[in-house]
């Protein structure tokens, strides 16, 4: 039986990073984007917890990744409530229009 250790942990957040990465990259839709943030922050996440249980032993990353947690749920909100407004003014998530917003 394979045992799991840190460099799967690397990997799979690796594997995250770079799929939110490129899903900011390529999504025109701001929910797309605010999407691929997430897994951004869920691999900082992943990485946060596989070192504090594989490299110090004394649980801060854990409580780091909570904060993270806490971070990202606000993120959320507030770019759902600017994307809310954006809909109401431009009629459209996209963020190629967001140029018709200049004043």
């Amino acid at each position: 039986m394979l045992a799991v250790g840190l460099q799967h942990y690397l990997i799979l957040s690796a594997m995250l990073f770079s799929l939110g990465v490129l899903c900011m990259a390529t999504k025109r839709n701001a929910i797309g984007i605010l999407i691929g943030v997430e897994l951004v922050l869920n691999s900082a996440n992943l990485n946060l917890v596989a070192f504090s249980k594989y490299q110090t032993g004394t649980g801060d990353g854990h409580i780091f990744a909570v904060f993270v947690i806490l971070l990202a749920a606000a993120e959320a909100a507030l770019a759902i409530a600017i994307f809310m407004n954006f809909y109401n003014n431009v009629r459209t998530i996209d963020v190629d229009r967001g140029d018709e917003l200049r004043g």
